[in-house]
């Protein structure tokens, strides 16, 4: 399934309030990004309780029920979780890892809203949900007459809507801080072999297995926490920034010239995360525009390049990561020409080893 255009979950709420009320929907989206939750808290918001039917685990009599005899004739009778008087929001979660047999028990439901002689009560809600093949998920071919008997929609992650959420509900304060420096690590795509990997839910379970520790976990069961839930290469910055604690705000004191870049040799994984955050928030301040800059952009552009300049001393390699391309993003052109003219040791040692 190709991604046209994914919603964000404050925008697939509002989609799902206009469409979902009159037409089934299904939502595709990579694993962890919170497609049950939504849907859940879809249901609250109208008022409906929300049952949900795993698609992976279903067999077709799951569904359609099994026959009994009523008066000499066999009739099909669906579950009690299914045959409800009052009109609620059925929930059919990971519909496309089920079999083409149970693919098959759900057209009339999704299409009619009906089950054999069952049908939903009048103002029930139908919504599918999915991860893509692309996501090295289980997934099974969805039929043709299945998907359109649906309205498709694509979620995406939005690093500010989660931080705004994680705020109000208690996310373990070094995962929010790490986050709100590091947003682009909120998500990371699923890899091709079997390692965890970032998203929201596993962000959500670092921060509960940090809160079970207590107030202060040793350095070592971080790490493990850290290499447990996240994207190595995540892990490896989050452990850097957990060595942090006692001094979060080191990159702002390094901007204002109150605190240096650390270049003790047992430091080297601090410093490849205040390199990555650097960059990170250059990417953030940098207008593409070169005449949008105003006079405290400038401040923000000079003290940088000093910035880069000393930390070029340290480990030229760091400096390159500091400005190097990353996962499609890129410091502005004009700002990179004047690293060129004022740094250009920077880039011969990049084009020595291009």
């Amino acid at each position: 399934m190709q991604t046209v255009h994914a919603l964000s979950p404050s925008q697939l709420t509002e989609f799902l309030l206009n469409v979902a009320i009159t037409r089934p929907v299904f939502i595709w989206g990579p694993p962890g990004v919170g497609k049950s939750a939504l849907v859940e808290q879809f249901a609250r918001s109208v008022g409906l309780d929300c049952v949900s039917l795993l698609g992976s685990q279903l067999a077709p009599e799951d569904l359609m029920g099994v026959p009994q005899i009523v008066d000499g004739v066999s009739r099909f009778c669906p579950p009690a979780m299914i045959a409800r008087k009052e009109p609620y929001c059925i929930f059919l979660d990971e519909l496309n890892a089920c079999s083409q047999d149970v693919q098959k028990a759900f057209y009339s439901l999704i299409h009619d809203r009906r089950v054999g002689e069952y049908t939903l009560p009048e103002g029930s809600i139908v919504i599918g949900a999915g991860n893509r093949a692309q996501d090295s998920a289980i997934v099974k071919p969805m039929s043709s007459a299945l998907m359109n008997r649906m309205v498709h929609v694509h979620m995406k992650v939005s690093a500010s809507e989660w931080l705004t959420w994680a705020t109000a509900n208690a996310i373990h304060p070094l995962v929010l801080e790490y986050l709100q420096q590091r947003p682009d690590h909120l998500w990371s795509s699923p890899p091709k072999h079997e390692e965890p990997f970032s998203t929201p839910r596993s962000w959500h379970m670092l921060s509960d297995a940090l809160h079970a520790f207590g107030d202060a976990p040793s350095a070592s069961m971080v790490e493990a926490l850290a290499y447990g839930c996240l994207t190595p290469q995540h892990a490896a910055q989050f452990k850097a920034f957990g060595k942090l604690a006692a001094d979060r705000h080191r990159l702002e004191a390094i901007f204002k010239g109150e605190a240096r870049w650390p270049h003790a040799p047992e430091d080297r994984d601090v410093l490849y995360f205040l390199a990555q955050a650097f960059r990170a928030r250059l990417i953030k301040a940098l207008p593409q525009d070169k005449n949008a800059n105003t006079g405290e952009l400038q401040a923000v552009v000079h003290r940088s390049k000093a910035m880069l300049k000393d930390l070029a001393q340290i480990s030229l390699e760091m400096a390159q990561i500091a400005v190097a391309e990353e996962a499609g993003q890129t410091l502005p052109a004009w700002y990179m020409i004047e690293v060129v003219r004022d740094l250009p040791r920077l880039v011969e040692r990049q084009a020595k080893t291009a």
